[in-house]
C-alpha cells in the first residue's frame, strides 16, 4: 500500500512540527517512532515521551486505506532533509513490516515497530475550553520563559505558572532570583484555573506557534485539567502533563510603593549593560548601579582588578542609591522586551527592584539585588 505521495518540503513540515519531542536515545525505544496511522485518505502523525503528546493530521495523498504503523522518526527526517524541495517522495508499506520511502532515484528500506505497543496518553476530563490568538501567547511566553529554572530541586519553578480568571490569562516564571510576569486580555470570561506547564512544553509551544498578525490570526485553544493541559492550534493537537505542586504566591513578591521611580531608554541602558558585562566574568557576572538625580552610573571588575564605568542622562530626581546585580538578569529582561521606555521602582540598595514598561502593567519583571 502507497501510504503517501507528496512533495518533500510538504511531508518534512509535518513530520517536524510533530518531532521536536522526540530523542533519538530513549529507555523505551518506540518513543524514538513517529505514529503513522491512515484512515481513508486522511494521515495521522502521533509522537510522545510520555509527559507530551503531539499529533497532526494532513492529507499526503498515496492510496485510501486503513493502515497503522510506527516508524523512526529522526531518521524519516534526516533522509527527507537530503532531498530536493520539490521532489515527490513516497512512502509504501512492504509484506514484511517494513516501510519503503522512494524520491527520485534513490530507495530507503525503513524497520518497523508495530502500533499497538506505541505508549498513547489517556487523556484527563478538560475544562471549558477558551482561545487567544497564537500571536499573543506566543508573546506572553517569551516575555516570562527567560526567568524558568532549569533542573531546580523545587521541580515545580521548572517550569511556568499559567492563570486563567476571568478576563485575564497571567504567565509567571521565576528561579528564586527574579521573577517574570506577563498578562493578556481574553475574549471570554473563564473560571480561574492555575496549572503549572513544563519546561519542554513551553519551549515546543515557543517552537510551534505562529506569529502571523493581523484580522485573521490564527488561534490557539486551551483546555485545563488537574494533571493535563490540552492546547488546539493550526491542525495539532498538542496534549501534556502538568507539574505538580504549589508555585510560589507571585502576588507577594511584587514590590508595592517602591517611592524612587525612574524611567530609562531600553536600548541605551540594554547597550551599557553589554559594555559594562565585558568586564564580568563567567564565575561572577555582578555590576554596580548608582542613581542619583540625573545620573545613572554603571561599573563591574573582575578578579585581573580591571574596570568598565559607563554613565547614562537619566530622568531620576529620587534618593541616591547604590545597588549591584547579576548583569545577566538584566540583559534577558531588557532583551526580550522591544518597548522604547522602561520604569524601574526602586527601594534601598538592599531591597527588591521592580520593571515595568513605562505607562503599562502587563509585564513585571522583579529582580533581587546581589553584593557586590
Amino acid at each position: 500500500m502507497i501510504v503517501l505521495k507528496a512533495p518533500q518540503d510538504k511531508i518534512l513540515a509535518v513530520l517536524q512540527a510533530v518531532s521536536g519531542i522526540v530523542e533519538r536515545r530513549h529507555t523505551l525505544p518506540i518513543l524514538a517512532n513517529v505514529l503513522i496511522r491512515k484512515t481513508g485518505s486522511a494521515l495521522q502523525f502521533t509522537t510522545s515521551d510520555l509527559e507530551v503528546q503531539i499529533r497532526t493530521t494532513a492529507e499526503l495523498g498515496g492510496e485510501a486505506g486503513d493502515f497503522t504503523t510506527t516508524v523512526g522518526a529522526r531518521k524519516l527526517i534526516d533522509i527527507l532533509r537530503t532531498m530536493p524541495a520539490d521532489q515527490t517522495v513516497s512512502l509504501e508499506s512492504s509484506g514484511d513490516g517494513k516501510l519503503i520511502l522512494k524520491g527520485g532515484k534513490s530507495r530507503f528500506t525503513l524497520a518497523t515497530l508495530p502500533a499497538e505497543d506505541f505508549p498513547l496518553v489517556q487523556e484527563a476530563a478538560f475544562g471549558p475550553a477558551f482561545s487567544v490568538p497564537q500571536k499573543v501567547l506566543k508573546d506572553l511566553l517569551r516575555q516570562v520563559s527567560f526567568a524558568m529554572a532549569v533542573q531546580d530541586i523545587r521541580y515545580f519553578l521548572n517550569g511556568i505558572l499559567f492563570v486563567a480568571e476571568g478576563r485575564q490569562l497571567s504567565l509567571v516564571a521565576t528561579d528564586g532570583h527574579r521573577m517574570a510576569m506577563a498578562s493578556a486580555t481574553l475574549e471570554v470570561e473563564v473560571p480561574k484555573q492555575e496549572v503549572i506547564l513544563p519546561r519542554k512544553t513551553v519551549l515546543e509551544l515557543q517552537r510551534l506557534l505562529s506569529d502571523a498578525d493581523g484580522e485573521q490570526q490564527p488561534q490557539i485553544e486551551m483546555q485545563f485539567a488537574s494533571n493535563q493541559a490540552r492546547f488546539t492550534f493550526g491542525g495539532m493537537e498538542f496534549v501534556t502533563k502538568l507539574i505538580e505542586g504549589k508555585f510560589p504566591d507571585y502576588q507577594r513578591v511584587v514590590p508595592r510603593n517602591h517611592p524612587n521611580i525612574v524611567v530609562l531608554g531600553r536600548a541605551p541602558l540594554l547597550a551599557s549593560l553589554q559594555r559594562v558585562a565585558i568586564m564580568t566574568t563567567d564565575k561572577f557576572k555582578g555590576v554596580r548601579m548608582n542613581f542619583e538625580p540625573g545620573t545613572l552610573r554603571v561599573a563591574s571588575h573582575n578578579s585581573e582588578q580591571e574596570e568598565a564605568v559607563d554613565e547614562l542622562d537619566i530622568d531620576y530626581n529620587g534618593d541616591c542609591i547604590e545597588i549591584g546585580f547579576n548583569v545577566t538578569y538584566l540583559l534577558d529582561a531588557l532583551s526580550t522586551l522591544d518597548d522604547e521606555l522602561l520604569q524601574m521602582a526602586l527601594l534601598d540598595g538592599n531591597s527588591s527592584v521592580l520593571i515595568t514598561r513605562h505607562g503599562r502593567d502587563d509585564f513585571k519583571y522583579v529582580l533581587m539585588p546581589m553584593r557586590i
